[in-house]
């Protein structure tokens, strides 16, 4: 590749890489480039407003004597480009004399190597991965750009997309892609394909977001916001606090593993100051401590996993939460049906629940757990027959415990 490249560019460079006369000048040869350089500003739309261009990075794979990078340098506050040439490199750097935030690099032939993780706000290449004869090398260099890219970056991409029909590839007929191997990588490494257009056609084009990296920001009590989560109970309850979280999440598609088993998950809220929240109910017989939180959407890894301190819980204490009438619900102590219902929680069992109005048991008393989390029931009984028309006292009980003691009217 690069003793060939060499070779064309001390032959005629602007020939080789604009396909066009030979002993074009400066200005003509940088003139071919002006349907591609309005591709690519288009594809710039994509970035928000929000930060302005001038502070973005970018990078062009396959830059040969700099008929691209000169136009694309006035919109980034720092661009870069490699080639594998040495001689394509030579000449660039004397057109991007006067560009001091221009940078050219010497291509390995196969990498990114010199460049860091999620370092390029904006990767593009045009006419180059179509001179390559390995698909090996093609997909190293897609590989690559995935990892330079930062998250919420974007890429526009030209590759060979003809049907595989050559019996060989060469430097100047290069290896042939095609739109379903397109799909398949970008699926397969995690980047939401945006545009893939020309299929079966020389000049594919196809355009990449790097989905912005989902953190957990802060783990807390869903209940109380304290720091702490007990083991059970109705109060072992986790919110992740998440930054990034891909709009298409739902409880359906989201889990979170704690220390490996998943939670139960109740709530995904909107985003509110750039954070979603999501309500997690721990497993059962999770162990206290620190304890880790991994986080994963449609089975895959969806961040860095986080840190949820379980403490072991306190006692149950069962209460009474609600009393009525057994029909009318906003019947309080009015006891016109016949019945009554009661909600508890905390309740562990409710083999020992006893009704007494003044102090004769109550009849049929029926009770079904409405939520196990909280561990909640729902108490259903009759008022005896025995029992006149008029004041009563009412005593729930739950073993060898009083829930409460009150007045009741019954109405006959």
């Amino acid at each position: 590749m690069r003793a060939e490249w060499n070779d064309r560019a001390r032959e005629d460079a602007h020939y080789y890489v604009a396909f066009g006369r030979r002993d074009q000048d400066d200005a003509e040869f940088l003139s071919t480039a002006a349907d591609v350089v309005r591709d690519l500003e288009g594809e710039l739309k994509r970035f928000s407003s929000d930060v302005p261009l001038k502070s973005r990075r970018a990078l062009e794979i396959g830059c040969g004597p700099g008929r691209l990078i000169v136009p694309m340098s006035r919109h980034f506050g720092e661009i870069h480009g490699i080639d594998v040439s040495d001689e394509m490199i030579a000449q660039a750097r004397i057109k991007l004399r006067d560009i001091p935030h221009a940078h050219t690099h010497r291509a390995s032939g196969s990498d990114l190597a010199q460049f860091a993780d999620n370092h390029f706000d904006f990767v593009y290449s045009y006419a180059v991965f179509q001179h390559i004869p390995s698909a090996e090398v093609v997909f190293s260099y897609l590989r690559e750009t995935i990892r330079v890219l930062k998250p919420g970056g974007f890429a526009r991409l030209q590759i060979n997309g003809l049907p595989k029909t050559a019996k060989a590839y060469t430097t100047w007929s290069g290896v042939r892609i095609s739109a379903d191997e397109i799909r398949e990588f970008t699926k397969a490494n995690g980047v939401d394909l945006l545009s893939l257009t020309g299929l079966e056609t020389q000049y594919m084009w196809t355009s990449w977001r790097k989905p912005p990296t989902c953190q957990v920001r802060h783990v807390v009590n869903a209940f109380s916001g304290e720091q702490a989560v007990p083991a059970t109970g109705r109060l072992a309850c986790v919110t992740l606090q998440l930054e990034n979280l891909p709009a298409a999440c739902d409880l359906n598609s989201l889990t979170a593993l704690i220390d490996g088993v998943p939670g139960v998950g109740c709530y995904l809220g909107p985003v509110t100051n750039g954070l979603s929240q999501f309500n997690v109910f721990l497993p059962e017989e999770v162990r206290t401590g620190l304890v880790p939180v991994r986080l994963e959407w449609h089975g895959r890894k969806l961040c860095p996993d986080a840190i949820v301190r379980v403490i072991p819980a306190g006692p149950s204490v069962p209460r009474l939460v609600a009393i009525s009438d057994g029909v009318n619900l906003m019947s309080w102590q009015r006891v016109d049906s016949g019945s009554m219902k009661a909600t508890l929680e905390e309740v562990q069992t409710i083999d020992t629940f006893a009704a007494l109005i003044d102090g004769t048991a109550a009849d049929d008393i029926e009770a079904f757990r409405t939520d196990p989390l909280s561990e909640r029931y729902e108490v259903n009984f009759r008022i005896p027959d025995s029992i006149a028309a008029g004041g009563h006292v009412l005593e729930l009980k739950l073993g060898g415990r009083s829930l409460t003691v009150m007045g009741i009217e019954v109405i006959r």
